[in-house]
């Protein structure tokens, strides 16, 4: 039977801890009473989920830059983790028009900085790289990308995150190479995941945060680009994928290790693929409130984006949960319910990864 028990009593490195992904991360992490360490910045935004969670008071950290390569060295060595999953980045396509220097040094080099540590340090451990869907070279088109097609990007942070996958392939097959396992003991993956949303989010420019303060406010919801599409899917999807490909880098043996040591996608079905109008209606229904449509002279952003899952479903048995009105449901539902009561954070939490790890396991096991 297939579960997360292999997490129990392992230390786990989560780099971007503090981050909305991280902060959901963390806190899975901690109901499979892993040992989780963190390596970030502080929070980026005033709520965080970080906090909300009280995430600060409960696992091991340090607050500095993934661009620190000492620092953060020094802190792999002190922790030595049976396994990394790199989530701290850059996370925003408009901030990365803002500061592209920032961008790409932080969503690159800390990844090299990652990996070139634990090289350096040559002790036995696994790591799953997380980047983005945005790191293919997007033609616009109708048909899911695999993990094979052509990497790419036109925004600064698009390029960064196809670039980061660049690296990872680099020093997977220059140091880490599955076919020397019993020489280096790493085990490198990467993940690449759709348009993530949830509650906790507060990040500005992006949608579902921009509709809860509006909402909130009893304000109109100021849409930018209602008719691009997007994959959708919950937090709890994509980060049980990841969960899902950890775990498969720590049971295997270090036999036949190439399928599991490379590259995953982690998207919704087709049919979660949506507008950013029909995103909002839905939220709509669930909080009432109005929208506008606002034309502003915008950055440059990808009209149509998806994803192929094949591989994931094949390999690792993963599939997609819940469909895009679970999704919606399941987020705004954990705003609703935080806003009436910010001591509800953690439990609400709580009770929808169980929710959810119920019905994956299930899939899984079937």
């Amino acid at each position: 039977m297939i579960n997360f028990e292999c997490y129990k009593d392992k230390k786990v490195l989560v780099t971007g801890h503090t981050g909305f992904k991280g902060s959901w991360l963390s806190q899975w992490l901690l109901k499979l009473n892993a040992d989780v360490y963190g390596y970030a910045l502080e929070p980026s935004t005033s709520p965080s989920l970080h906090e909300q969670l009280g995430l600060k008071d409960k696992i091991s950290s340090k607050i500095d830059d993934i661009r620190n390569f000492d620092a953060l060295k020094d802190y792999i060595r002190s922790t030595e983790p049976d396994i990394i999953f790199h989530l701290a980045a850059q996370p925003l396509v408009r901030d990365s028009y803002l500061d592209p220097v920032y961008t790409w040094e932080t969503n690159v080099n800390g990844t090299m900085n990652v990996l070139e540590a634990v090289r350096q340090l040559g002790f036995e451990t696994n790591i799953v790289v997380i980047t983005s869907d945005k790191c293919y070279e997007n033609k616009e088109w109708i048909f899911g990308y695999r993990e094979n097609d052509a990497l790419g990007g036109y925004d600064p942070y698009s390029a960064s995150k196809g670039a980061a996958e660049i690296v990872v392939s680099s020093w997977r097959r220059s140091f880490f190479n599955p076919k020397d396992y019993s020489r280096h003991k790493v085990k490198l993956s990467s993940a690449r995941a759709g348009n993530v949303i949830g509650g906790g989010d507060w990040a500005k420019d992006r949608i579902i945060p921009d509709c809860i303060r509006a909402l909130q406010d009893e304000k109109e919801i100021q849409v930018r680009n209602p008719l691009s599409t997007r994959p959708w899917q919950h937090v709890l999807e994509s980060l049980g994928g990841y969960l899902l490909l950890g775990r498969s880098l720590l049971v295997k043996d270090g036999s036949n290790l190439e399928n599991v040591c490379s590259a995953f996608n982690f998207g919704p079905y087709g049919a979660s693929n949506k507008t950013v109008e029909a995103l909002v209606n839905e939220v709509l229904t669930h909080w009432k409130g109005n929208w506008n449509y606002i034309k502003e002279d915008a950055f440059h952003e990808a009209f149509l984006l998806n994803l192929n899952i094949d591989k994931a479903t094949q390999i690792l048995g993963w599939s997609p949960v819940w469909n895009f009105k679970e999704t919606i449901e399941n987020t705004i539902s954990w705003y609703k319910l935080v806003s009436e009561d910010p001591e509800l954070a953690v439990e609400v939490t709580n009770k929808q990864i169980d929710r959810y790890s119920d019905t994956f396991f299930e899939n899984l096991n079937n």
